[in-house]
């Protein structure tokens, strides 16, 4: 059983580091550079010296949101002259456009068919004439400073997109979908703040990041991650992703898990996906660093460590009756046990509507990990249903 015993430790240490030991390493690492190289944050540039900029907007169907995301829009802190605001509308058929029409400040790119959000990116970006592009959601509210912060990121010539931060609305009764969304977007935020001082945040959330115009690549129609393809295209080009924590996009959570269900399945697919396209990025020959932080925060995630967190408990209960530390394995399978009902008993709670944040928790992270696996199976199907068109972008 030796064999057994090393896969156990092995995957317990590597599914410890990708949750936790990752982050305390990243805070040693950064520190430690900080100690010998101090950065020096050039002043804000006076608004005679801000540069141009479009607000991209893909949406569709989104007429409950449009008069409320254009008074935000509107309310940001950045000379009106200098801010184009432009929306994709395609496939839209819904009262999205008309709603729209009322706002002559914003250009709207519409065509009747839908071929989802990374082709309107692709036809969009072909209007943008500005230097800078910040991307965001329809259904998010920008802080009134977020153009300002995004521009100043960009005074670092090596700085090729800037990703804001996700924040989640403080609901009066979080779910679990929004309460465990909401914790997780902390630490996420905190480990990409981490990242982006060491040396780059490893990608960038759709509903607030930024590039320079002429780092846009168009992507295949059936990415997944639109946001994370593009913005990691850009650092295989030499340049960096800086995190804003100063600019933020607020979003209501989940309605519920089953909503939330939907959303981690995709992305988990698109984290596989990414991982196949990104594939050179694994090189640390090639990329050094940013290899480490990517291996480290994304693909251990989206592909080994789902996997070996449900293969501890099996491994763990063999273990028990086939070793002399009888009583070491006891104690670990207990607690991977505790940890398993206080999931089940937050599972419980969330479908009675009843808060409790502290097995919220358990539960959303064994969620999310069991949609990790679920993604394996809707790549798959999705593979099988795209046919050729599948095989030549994953070949792109």
């Amino acid at each position: 059983m030796k064999t057994c015993e090393i896969i156990f430790w092995i995957s317990l240490f590597i599914v410890f580091y990708t949750y936790i030991g990752y982050g305390m390493l990243l805070y040693v690492l950064v520190r430690l550079k900080e100690c010998f190289r101090k950065t020096v944050i050039p002043p804000l540039p006076e608004d005679s010296r801000l540069p141009e900029l479009t607000l991209f907007i893909a949406a569709y169907n989104e007429e409950d949101v449009i008069d409320d995301k254009m008074r935000n829009c509107l309310a940001l802190d950045y000379p009106a002259d200098k801010l184009h605001i432009l929306w994709v509308t395609d496939g839209s058929n819904d009262r999205t456009n008309e709603r729209l029409s009322r706002w002559p400040q914003a250009t709207v790119l519409h065509q009747p068919q839908r071929q989802g959000k990374t082709a309107a990116l692709n036809r969009g970006i072909h209007f943008v004439t500005t230097p800078i592009v910040v991307f965001t959601d329809a259904n998010t509210h920008l802080n009134r400073e977020a153009l300002r912060k995004i521009v100043h990121a960009f005074a670092n010539p090596e700085t090729g997109c800037v990703a804001g931060e996700k924040r989640i609305a403080v609901q009066a009764k979080d779910n679990a979908a929004s309460g465990g969304e909401g914790l997780y977007w902390k630490y996420e935020s905190a480990l990409k703040k981490l990242d982006s001082r060491l040396y780059s945040a490893v990608g960038a959330a759709g509903e607030l990041f930024a590039i320079r115009r002429d780092l846009f690549e168009e992507m295949p129609a059936d990415t997944l991650l639109d946001d994370f393809i593009l913005s990691l295209r850009i650092v295989m080009r030499g340049y960096t992703i800086a995190y804003c924590a100063d600019a933020y996009a607020v979003e209501n959570g989940s309605a519920d898990m089953r909503e939330e269900e939907k959303r981690k399945v995709r992305i988990a697919a698109g984290g596989l996906q990414s991982v196949r396209r990104l594939r050179a990025l694994l090189n640390p020959f090639r990329y050094g660093v940013f290899s480490f932080q990517y291996i480290s925060h994304r693909v251990l995630r989206w592909s080994l460590t789902p996997v070996l967190l449900f293969l501890l408990l099996p491994l763990n209960a063999i273990l028990i009756f086939t070793t002399d530390r009888h009583l070491l394995y006891a104690v670990i399978w207990l607690l991977q046990t505790l940890f398993y009902l206080m999931a089940s008993l937050g599972y419980y709670l969330s479908t009675k509507h009843i808060k409790n944040k502290i097995l919220f928790v358990p539960y959303y992270f064994l969620f999310m990990n069991i949609n990790v696996i679920r993604g394996f199976n809707y790549l798959r199907k999705r593979r099988g249903q795209t046919g050729g068109a599948w095989e030549k972008a994953r070949r792109a």
